[in-house]
């Protein structure tokens, strides 16, 4: 039965359905696919339309969706991407802006904007996305829904367009944290079973870089959060820093974008999008000494970030606030984009597992609240993600 798009979520070259078989763990389940993807036949356009005419139609599925295939789920299409997934609003200037069922005249956030859009208005069980400086994390904040950024590497990213590689992951969305686990299930490769951390530590710092509305908005599901540990500490993550970290996290990601893209954009010539042109135009003309100077900093970042969560879970804001309104102008867009990078980048410096949690409500619009903990220990957080899910609905019915 083909999908009836309400929103504005789905790619017109993407409409297609497939499901190799009924039996599996997912069976039953419907999924979209951010349009970063390939699937075998069926055109990759991340979001461009140049990209999608220079291009060749992949005769190979990412794995990674393969295995969706293999645990008995059934696509239903791609979703639509912010331009080359260089963004965090979810405005696509070619292909439109998949509306918030969320927060109606708001944007959904990006760049997987269609697979959150999607989710959140039930077009699909879960939808596959993707996270480099928090594509997944963001959008399900501003969705009301839950998202992960899975270990950097842990899921292959073969058959998938590149952004910034030290940084890009696969994440993917969903409306109850039981489907993320399954989901998680399937699409985590099994390393040894590890104990979930014994502490808590929040990110005194980065609560108060999202504002007082917010950590005023958290603190009921922090509450319940810190009543699950026995040991609940506070912790300066950057302090004084953050400003350098959110650069060194730009300068990286602009380097290897180029790196990535830069021929094809000589070559080619696209007409990129506002915010998408000026970062790639930026990108071509990086001084590589201050790109070497931040390539140095997160090292410093990674051991500082690894340290503080040894056998701990970092939680932080997802967000510094309820999404953006529609058209709102670029320069302000940029601002609250600086400002959301504050508290994603940590995780993306030192490929961390983090998982945003659809935690309350701001004059009506979702916030998230973000967990996030060691690379590899993406179980453990799911884990925590659906019993923190289950004290949350428990409370709302009282």
């Amino acid at each position: 039965m083909s999908i009836t798009d309400t929103i504005g979520a789905f790619c017109a070259h993407g409409l297609v359905e497939r499901q190799d078989r009924t039996d599996g763990p997912l069976a039953g389940l419907t999924f979209a696919v951010k349009d970063f993807f390939d699937l075998a036949g069926v055109p990759t356009g991340a979001g461009s339309p140049e990209w999608l005419a220079t291009h060749p139609v992949p005769t190979r599925t990412a794995p990674a969706v393969e295995r969706l295939f293999e645990a008995g789920a059934r696509l239903v299409g791609k979703t639509h991407t912010d331009e080359l997934a260089w963004s965090l609003n979810g405005e696509n200037a070619h292909y439109g802006t998949p509306i918030n069922v969320a927060a109606p005249g708001r944007i959904p956030g990006g760049s997987s904007s269609g697979s959150a859009a999607a989710t959140a208005a039930g077009l699909v069980d879960f939808a596959i996305g993707s996270d480099t400086g928090g594509s997944v994390r963001l959008p399900a904040s501003y969705c009301g829904l839950y998202g992960i950024r899975t270990t950097h590497g842990r899921i292959t990213l073969e058959g998938a367009v590149p952004l910034a590689p030290s940084y890009d992951t696969l994440g993917w969305f969903t409306r109850d944290p039981e489907l993320l686990r399954r989901v998680g299930h399937v699409l985590l490769a099994p390393v040894a079973e590890r104990p979930r951390p014994r502490r808590l530590i929040v990110a005194r710092d980065l609560f108060h870089r999202a504002g007082p509305d917010v950590e005023a908005a958290l603190a009921p599901a922090l509450e319940r959060l810190a009543g699950l540990f026995a040991v609940v500490d506070e912790a300066t993550v950057a302090g004084e820093d953050l400003d350098a970290w959110r650069n060194a996290f730009r300068l990286i990601q602009s380097a290897e974008a180029w790196a990535c893209h830069g021929a094809w954009i000589t070559a080619t010539r696209p007409s990129l999008g506002p915010g998408v042109r000026e970062r790639f135009a930026a990108a071509a003309v990086l001084d590589r000494g201050a790109v070497a100077a931040a390539e140095r900093l997160r090292a410093t970042i990674r051991e500082r970030i690894l340290g503080l969560v040894s056998d701990a879970v970092l939680v932080l804001p997802s967000a510094p606030g309820i999404a953006p309104l529609l058209n709102t102008p670029e320069p302000v867009l940029d601002v609250f984009r600086a400002r959301a990078l504050d508290l994603l980048c940590s995780a993306g410096h030192a490929g961390l597992p983090q998982i945003s949690i659809p935690a309350a409500q701001i004059s009506g619009c979702p916030i998230g609240l973000s967990i996030a903990a060691e690379p590899g220990h993406d179980e453990a957080l799911l884990a925590l993600a659906s019993e923190l899910g289950s004290l949350t609905t428990a409370s709302q019915r009282q």
